[in-house]
């Protein structure tokens, strides 16, 4: 796939123009087992060659390992055709373990000059903070990012995990680009208040989990068990994990009647759900991404988008997305 075929929108009302589909590059430091750098670069390459500019990664996915990674892999590429979304924040152990959030102005400082090394770019496109800090005011928070736009180091303010009262708080003080969320057939929450907040607002959707960190895909038919970080989350334990495999049993075959895998079908039901909303994939080869953004040439008629969403409706999902000490600490959840 060239660039000139990938199909773009506009992130929000003031932000970039990203390709359809976006790059999550969470999984490149390990997150869903060892990954090799050699390949995980050359994955970076295909995105880029396929026309998404769009890469999403954090400071503390692998402790900075992964921006390291991801500056190696856009290194010599055009910086005008890559837009790097990134996030800061979160606090992280030794031992990996999540610390919770520091947004105070002089941090965001503090994170921001390291991304920028650790990246080797000049500015962040989008910066945004992994979720909310109940010890600091939104306000606060966005106010020094902006203070970063004003003097070149940012290009645009992007929030995440937060619900629509914060979504107002921030707006008022900055133009906010795009609110990053978990969102699938799995996990529609947001379709109640925050997705009509950010309409209004004019803020954009980049959509993570649209595969439910594996569900929604074949790789995990007839399994009893997962090994990796998983094996932590409530749907993807004992009964739980059962009861939503006959879910996804449902929409393969679903996918089936279409001539699409299971997880191009739920990626394509994402996309269907409007132009506001860009889905972020993560993987770790050039061939499962070269399947991933197949997807935004499946269309789904109005009636095959209410027949998907009828078989595999997300109050039949078993399981909270993330164990409940962490579902605690979501602002989009309260």
């Amino acid at each position: 796939m060239t660039n000139t075929q990938m199909q773009s929108t506009r992130l929000g009302s003031t932000g970039p123009t990203v390709g359809r589909i976006g790059f999550g590059a969470m999984g490149l430091s390990g997150t869903y087992g060892p990954a090799d750098d050699a390949e995980s670069i050359a994955t970076v390459h295909a995105v880029l060659d396929s026309g998404t500019g769009l890469i999403d990664t954090g400071d503390f996915y692998g402790s900075g390992h992964n921006e390291m990674l991801v500056g190696r892999a856009i290194a010599g590429r055009a910086r005008e055709d890559i837009t790097l979304s990134v996030k800061f924040g979160g606090m992280l152990g030794p031992d990996m373990s999540w610390q919770g959030m520091d947004t105070r102005p002089a941090a965001v400082k503090n994170f921001l000059s390291y991304s920028l090394r650790r990246l080797g770019v000049d500015y962040i496109d989008i910066y945004r903070p992994a979720r909310l800090d109940p010890a600091v005011p939104i306000e606060d928070t966005v106010g020094a990012v902006a203070e970063m736009i004003e003097a070149g180091y940012v290009r645009h303010i992007g929030l995440s995990e937060v619900g629509a009262e914060t979504l107002r708080r921030a707006a008022a003080v900055h133009p906010i680009t795009d609110l990053q969320i978990e969102y699938s057939l799995f996990t529609r929450g947001i379709e109640a208040e925050i997705l009509p907040t950010c309409r209004e607002l004019g803020i954009g959707i980049t959509a993570y989990g649209v595969l439910s960190r594996g569900l929604l895909t074949d790789s995990l038919r007839g399994a009893t068990a997962v090994s990796d970080f998983r094996a932590g989350t409530p749907r993807f334990q004992g009964e739980n994990l059962a009861a939503n495999l006959k879910l996804v049993d449902t929409l393969a075959g679903l996918a089936a009647e279409k001539g699409v895998t299971t997880a191009q079908l739920a990626i394509a039901w994402v996309l269907s759900r409007g132009a506001d909303i860009v889905p972020l994939i993560g993987t770790r080869s050039a061939r499962r991404w070269a399947e991933s953004i197949a997807a935004a040439a499946v269309s789904l008629t109005p009636a095959e988008q209410e027949a998907i969403g009828d078989a595999v409706p997300a109050t039949a999902v078993n399981g909270s997305r993330y164990p409940e000490p962490l579902m605690a600490t979501l602002d989009s959840e309260r």
